[in-house]
């Protein structure tokens, strides 16, 4: 027997069942229930609103085997078999992230053809696989953020069995798994939790569709439908964390910020549990709010992504400055997110015209609360061709690149392919069926990077199915030469970092930067990372007497009593007496 639930204050509804509807009760909390004999794992089951002839998948529905259009199926969690018993956890502290896409990042796509690649990532060092949404949405392929079921897998990744063994899988050889979820907004096809209750603001939209109602009328128990998701990944999957989407996109103007009571609830959890489970924010306010404890004020989140370091990476890499990197790309950049997380700290900012953000107290907030990158899935798919930074850089700037990331004091993150410098683009892709929708997505991706200067014809169709095929990451290029020296250098930055505990200490006012003509030093106890970012060789001062040499990316390194001769696009790390 299975009990049916579903909300649904201001009208009525039906159950359907083998072709036939079936009366409900309703409760004075606007919940419809109704208990079947007969009914358990596998059976499918819709609702029928007197509005609708369609039958409508449950908005809770944990399992969607026919696509966000079809009927729900009944799932039982308690009929898969866990082998991860003895899984203790992973703190985020001291880790290193890696992420990917599970339709991309196999030729299958599927969480089962990614189990056979874990042990990749077994040896390359990371700590925690963040997968990208992985939530049911319209269509085949998606590049992640158009989801609709915020409680159901993917059918075509897997389905909700194929996540668990995924899960399960990494968990046996010591992967921890965050996920990427989306709660500021529903996808553009298939949301049909709206039509059962308010759960879209009258207030307005966010740039990606309606904003979800979190403090309007009836927005009780529209919160509680994200916390319930929000629990269900950490408690039924096993999932050690979640990244939460573009939280500044919440709208919610309560006194317990909806993040603030996510954190609380998942606080309690992890208690019960006896595992850590890490939130980690993509929050574009500059704000240390997000992630300053709840008993100091703060909203109790554990970290959140820190684009300013991207930005001031990426900009002095590549030398772009269009759009929001116009303030990025200088030395002094880099030295102040470096020592300091966000540069802009309520600051001037070129791109918003106005001041924005807040200084993060180097003294009490530790950089494992960061999570840094050189590339993500925003940072490569939003742009107009989706190409990685091993289509721009020189290999020289691409190792010096890897080694600032991943010796500085923040919570570093790769993203898949980059490890090898992958060729292959990652692109927006999508497979939306209805016509009308699909021309949309084309006709707007195009528009969106002509008015930056690219015509029409560059700007890949998201809905062509080579576009997707382009994104899939080629294993066969891991191992061949100008690939395999890359993949070697990220396994011995990896490495470094555990070895010595300077290069994993998060305290921000330990760190010492200094800089001259194309070259920057950085400082974290006794290491020392040196990098020549001209072309042509420099002596760089250390300000101290270096003992021996941990790391270079190029050969030709030469230490003297307080200085380093460093070849070309060079990067090293010393140990200093």
């Amino acid at each position: 027997m299975s009990l049916f639930e579903v909300w649904v204050p201001e009208k009525t509804v039906k159950l359907r069942i083998d072709g036939v509807d079936r009366d409900m009760e309703r409760g004075d909390d606007g919940w419809w229930r109704l208990e079947v004999p007969g009914a358990g794992h596998g059976t499918d089951y819709a609702y029928v609103l007197p509005e609708h002839d369609t039958p409508l998948p449950d908005p809770r529905s944990r399992w969607q085997p026919e696509g966000v259009h079809g009927p729900s199926r009944v799932y039982d969690h308690s009929a898969f078999a866990w082998s991860d018993g003895a899984w203790t956890g992973r703190q985020l502290p001291g880790s290193v992230l890696y992420e990917l896409h599970v339709g991309t990042f196999t030729p299958e796509g599927t969480f089962d053809a990614a189990i056979e690649r874990l042990d990749h990532l077994v040896e390359l060092g990371v700590d925690l696989v963040e997968l990208l949404p992985v939530n049911s949405f319209n269509g085949e392929h998606n590049w992640g953020y158009d989801g609709v079921c915020w409680y159901a897998p993917h059918e075509a990744y897997g389905g909700p069995d194929g996540l668990k063994r995924f899960v399960d899988a990494a968990h046996r050889k010591g992967l921890g798994v965050v996920l990427d979820v989306v709660y500021n907004h529903f996808g553009p096809s298939g949301a049909y939790a709206p039509m059962f209750a308010p759960y879209l603001s009258a207030a307005g939209a966010n740039p990606w569709g309606a904003s979800v109602n979190l403090d309007g009328p009836l927005s009780d128990e529209v919160r509680r439908y994200i916390i319930d998701s929000v629990l269900a990944w950490l408690r039924d999957y096993h999932i050690d964390g979640l990244r939460l989407d573009a939280v500044h996109a919440l709208v919610d103007h309560n006194a317990v910020h909806l993040l603030e009571q996510i954190a609380a609830e998942v606080e309690s959890l992890s208690t019960h549990l006896g595992r850590p489970l890490s939130l980690i924010a993509e929050s574009d306010l500059n704000d240390p709010t997000l992630i300053t404890p709840r008993e100091a004020g703060g909203y109790g989140l554990q970290a959140q992504w820190d684009d300013d370091v991207h930005h001031a990476l990426h900009a002095l890499l590549t030398g772009e400055r269009q759009g929001y990197y116009g303030d990025f790309g200088s030395l002094e950049c880099l030295e102040t997110v470096l020592t300091g997380a966000f540069f802009h700290a309520n600051t001037w900012s070129s791109f918003r015209r106005r001041h924005h953000g807040r200084p993060v107290d180097r003294a009490r907030v530790p950089g494992y609360r960061f999570v840094a990158y050189l590339q993500n899935h925003d940072q490569i798919g939003n742009r107009a061709v989706g190409d990685r930074l091993s289509a721009t850089l020189s290999p020289g700037l691409l190792r010096v690149g890897a080694t600032l990331l991943l010796t500085s004091p923040f919570t570093p993150m790769l993203f898949m392919g980059e490890e090898w410098a992958a060729s292959n683009p990652w692109q927006f892709f999508t497979s939306h069926p209805e016509p009308e929708l699909a021309e949309a997505v084309q006709t707007g991706r195009r528009r969106e990077f002509a008015e930056h200067g690219w015509a029409e014809a560059e700007v890949p169709d998201p809905q062509d199915p080579a576009t997707f095929e382009r994104s899939k990451l080629d294993w066969s290029e891991r191992d061949k030469p100008g690939h395999a020296e890359i993949l070697d250098l990220h396994k011995r930055l990896i490495a470094l970092r555990r070895e010595h505990a300077d290069l994993s200490d998060p305290r921000l006012d330990r760190v010492e930067v200094w800089h001259g003509d194309q070259h920057v030093v950085m400082r974290r106890g006794r290491c020392i990372v040196a990098a020549n970012l001209a072309s042509v060789p420099q002596t760089v001062s250390l300000r101290s007497v270096p003992s021996k040499v941990l790391l270079a990316t190029e050969q030709g390194v030469v230490l003297q009593r307080d200085r380093i001769e460093l070849p070309a696009e060079t990067a090293a790390v010393v140990f200093a007496r």
